[in-house]
């Protein structure tokens, strides 16, 4: 299958006050059209940078990303915002609906700036509502009239309205029960058969499971299963030693660790 997303070589530094903050360092992933993919890592991981960088959100200070084969480093800021609105869906943990326009309006507002008769966009959201299963007699109601569950799935359906071709959810189970979740991942599931790329940010593993492939990060730095424990086991022989040295500032510890972070041993 062909890669929808090409990331080679990606790296995001920020200018703080406190000086530089590296948030990605190096990171390089392929995913193939149509793969489901989890991305998995503690909070401070980078992997909120990394999807805003996959969304077209944020810029990144080095490397290549190409999505769709489009390098997107070339794109302008009017090309970024056509490619959100039109090539990648959006869906948050906090699902940002409006509280008091109805489950439809809600569904509708990725159309609002489109040239589309507001009868088509009606029969757009209309569609990505069947097609998450929310029954139709909730279509009218308010969002704040609804439980967690269907919330997320106004949120799956607004992302999808514009029949986008990736989804990026960033850990869309995170406000909701056991149950609900596994109803949210379900109809990830059936985005899936029907040809949507899905890539889901999250910190738990049960969710994780729903996917494909898992791939993890820590300390701004892309991991296979396999790899994140051989990295994680050194970071531990690093830790032990330098509890064991006299003085860890100044062993060789140090330099073991900033060649495990990929920084530079001040």
């Amino acid at each position: 299958m062909s890669a929808v997303i090409d990331v080679r070589g990606l790296w995001r530094i920020y200018e703080t006050a406190a000086g530089h903050t590296t948030a990605l360092r190096g990171v390089s992933l392929q995913v193939a059209r149509g793969e489901f993919l989890a991305i998995m890592g503690p909070s401070g991981s980078g992997k909120s940078t990394l999807m805003n960088t996959l969304g077209c959100l944020d810029r990144p200070t080095a490397g290549s990303y190409r999505l769709e084969g489009v390098e997107v480093s070339e794109l302008s800021e009017d090309d970024l915002a056509h490619v959100r609105s039109s090539r990648l869906g959006f869906v948050f943990q906090s699902f940002n609906l409006l509280p008091r326009a109805t489950v439809l309006r809600n569904v509708m507002l990725p159309l609002v700036y489109s040239d589309r008769p507001v009868r088509d966009r009606e029969l757009a959201a209309w569609r990505a509502l069947r097609s998450v299963g929310l029954p139709e007699e909730h279509y009218l109601h308010r969002s704040n009239e609804l439980s967690g569950g269907q919330m997320q799935r106004v949120a799956i359906a607004r992302a999808l309205v514009n029949d986008p071709a990736i989804i990026l959810a960033d850990e869309p189970t995170g406000n909701l029960d056991t149950a609900t979740g596994e109803m949210v991942m379900r109809t990830f599931q059936r985005m899936q058969r029907r040809g949507k790329t899905i890539i889901l940010i999250t910190h738990d593993p049960e969710v994780a499971a729903w996917a494909d492939r898992t791939v993890h990060i820590r300390d701004g730095r892309l991991f296979s299963d396999e790899e994140e424990r051989a990295y994680l086991a050194g970071l531990a022989r690093v830790e032990e030693g330098a509890a064991a040295g006299p003085s860890p500032t100044s062993s060789a510890a140090q330099k073991n660790r900033s060649r495990l972070l990929g920084v530079p041993c001040l």
